[in-house]
């Protein structure tokens, strides 16, 4: 299940995250990171089954219906099971009336997805 990001995640959505090869940086990871927690158009989802194994950033477009995915991440031992694809199809199914978009990095994954 997606659950908000939330500062006590930070280690966590840290790790996910420097699997992107955009966040490699320990400096630009913090960055990122900060961005999410004080910009009001960027959230951060965190993908929870038994333990937190997946990450989803998203940029809400403000003046058309919908939502860019910036970053994308699963914990590297859950890969290749669907996870990512359910942390996508979670989030059209928390915003119905959004149309789901990508950036170039997520674009490849996003592709994909076939109820995008």
């Amino acid at each position: 299940m997606l659950i908000r990001y939330k500062k006590t995640f930070e280690k966590i959505a840290m790790g996910l995250l420097s699997f992107m090869p955009t966040e490699k940086d320990l400096k630009k990871l913090q960055l990122t990171i900060k961005e999410y927690e004080t910009e009001e158009n960027l959230q951060l989802f965190l993908w929870k089954e038994e333990d937190i194994i997946g990450l989803i950033g998203v940029q809400m477009i403000d003046n058309d219906a919908s939502i860019m995915i910036q970053h994308i991440s699963v914990n590297p031992s859950h890969r290749y099971q669907g996870v990512g694809k359910r942390m996508v199809k979670a989030l059209k199914d928390m915003y119905p009336d959004k149309q789901i978009t990508a950036n170039n990095n997520t674009a490849p994954f996003v592709e994909k997805c076939d109820f995008c």
